[in-house]
């Protein structure tokens, strides 16, 4: 008898363990800049209605801020920011295009200014389907799809999983998406790393990490802050999941290892144009060339002297080079009715 229970006993277990299921994990949701009191410097650098015509979507990661400028007939275009800089980079940009008729979406990615910070590996299917889900909100059935650095890298990753979303044409500003780790700093694979990510998130390390990064954030009174560098700073010091989030976009988001991507973008009947300052040290210049030998019909536009962040820095060579190519297809859908 007491043997058929050792014996029993342990296959009751295995079969309770084996037929049940364990509860289903919630996502861990983060919360971002809007979360932060109106005193902090964040709201006089980058308010929450720093753009007009500012709301927020409600999915299952999270509040997701985006606007929409221009006029509601107007051709639809959508801005994607990059790795680090919410959508303060196209500060410039963004209402020029929209006062010459367009309809512009731009938006927070998740874990940047004004979007929740989803605890989750922030992976291309998370931004593409981000935007997707996006575009279904503001009830938009396709669009022109503008990105910056990692945000160039989303649009054409967008493009390839959701083409149907997409209206004819591409442009790609000092775009990522293939760059090679050699060209990551040995600093930014350190500090991305998951052992590092680990330590510094425990109380000791994240308390003395947020101290120091909260000094540098404070701008120094005796010359004018840098809004761009100062937002970066500012999320890093303030926001608990921000550079969880920017480490897991090297470690596996869009930033490299999409050839597929570009090689389908190629043969996906979209206009492509490519923009690239010769300065660039984030997404050096040779990778213009590298996405050409990728999409051979893709025009290029370079920027002399230009850097990374070109949508500040050389706003009206971008945005002139924005209008000239989406207008070419304005003018050509006129012609063609």
């Amino acid at each position: 008898m007491i043997t058929s229970l050792f014996v029993l006993l342990p296959l009751l277990f295995a079969s309770y363990f084996y037929a049940s299921f364990p509860p289903n994990p919630e996502t861990v949701i983060h919360p971002s800049l809007s979360s932060l009191p109106r005193s902090s410097p964040s709201w006089d650098i980058y308010p929450e209605d720093f753009y007009p015509g500012g709301a927020y979507a409600t999915f299952s990661y999270g509040k997701v801020r985006y606007w929409l400028l221009g006029p509601e007939d107007g051709q639809k275009v959508v801005l994607i920011h990059g790795l680090s800089i919410p959508s303060i980079i196209w500060k410039d940009v963004a209402p020029l295009l929209a006062s010459h008729g367009y309809r512009v979406l731009l938006y927070d990615l998740y874990g940047r200014g004004y979007s929740d910070a989803p605890h989750l590996t922030y992976d291309v299917s998370l931004h593409t389907t981000q935007l997707a889900l996006l575009m279904q909100h503001v009830k938009w059935d396709s669009a022109h799809i503008v990105g910056v650095s990692m945000g160039g890298a989303i649009a054409t990753a967008f493009s390839f999983h959701f083409p149907n979303l997409v209206n004819g044409k591409v442009a790609l500003i000092a775009s990522a998406g293939i760059i090679e780790s050699s060209d990551i700093s040995r600093t930014a694979k350190f500090m991305s790393s998951p052992f590092v990510q680990t330590i510094s998130s425990l109380p000791p390390f994240q308390t003395c990490i947020q101290h120091y990064i909260r000094h540098l954030a404070n701008p120094s009174e005796s010359s004018p802050p840098n809004p761009i560098l100062e937002i970066v700073r500012l999320q890093s010091a303030h926001l608990p999941h921000y550079n969880a989030a920017v480490a897991s976009c090297l470690r596996d988001g869009p930033i490299r290892g999409l050839t597929s991507a570009f090689e389908a973008l190629a043969h996906s009947g979209n206009q492509v144009l490519l923009i690239h300052g010769t300065e660039d040290r984030t997404v050096p210049y040779k990778y213009t060339s590298k996405i050409r030998t990728l999409v051979p019909d893709a025009e290029l536009v370079t920027i002399p002297e230009g850097g990374h962040d070109i949508t500040v820095t050389h706003a009206d060579e971008v945005s002139e080079a924005l209008l000239r190519f989406l207008g070419s297809a304005k003018a050509k859908s006129n012609n063609t009715q």
